[in-house]
């Protein structure tokens, strides 16, 4: 149950859209556990100069993962190699042109609804 953040170049079709979200998505449930029911992303798309990857002028993504700490470092780096694998076979990017990080926080720092931290009631 990460909130993803999507950085992906402006101009994109809905199917593309939708394989990048697809995409991110698998590799968190296959690599992490997460729920499949637990989908929480935010997807921007952004002029290629204001998406600025080590001089890639190709299709690039920049996302960012925001989850409560407790997976491990093996977790992790499967869902970092699933992700690219994913990404290269639908929508077709190459696994140099995507960029990931993670941060972690605790149960407090989440409130799904109501103005409840769910994971510490």
């Amino acid at each position: 149950m990460p909130l993803v953040t999507i950085s992906l170049l402006k101009g994109k079709s809905p199917q593309y859209i939708k394989a990048v979200a697809d995409s991110v998505n698998s590799a968190v449930i296959e690599s992490m556990n997460f729920p499949a029911d637990d989908r929480y992303q935010i997807i921007h798309q952004l002029d290629a100069d204001c998406l600025q990857l080590q001089n890639s002028s190709e299709d690039r993504i920049m996302m960012h993962l925001v989850m409560r700490a407790g997976r491990s470092n093996k977790a992790k780096q499967a869902f970092y190699q699933q992700v690219v694998h994913n990404l290269a076979q639908n929508p077709g990017i190459k696994p140099e042109n995507v960029l990931i990080t993670i941060s972690e926080n605790h149960d407090i720092d989440w409130s799904f609804k109501d103005g409840i931290a769910q994971f510490v009631v």
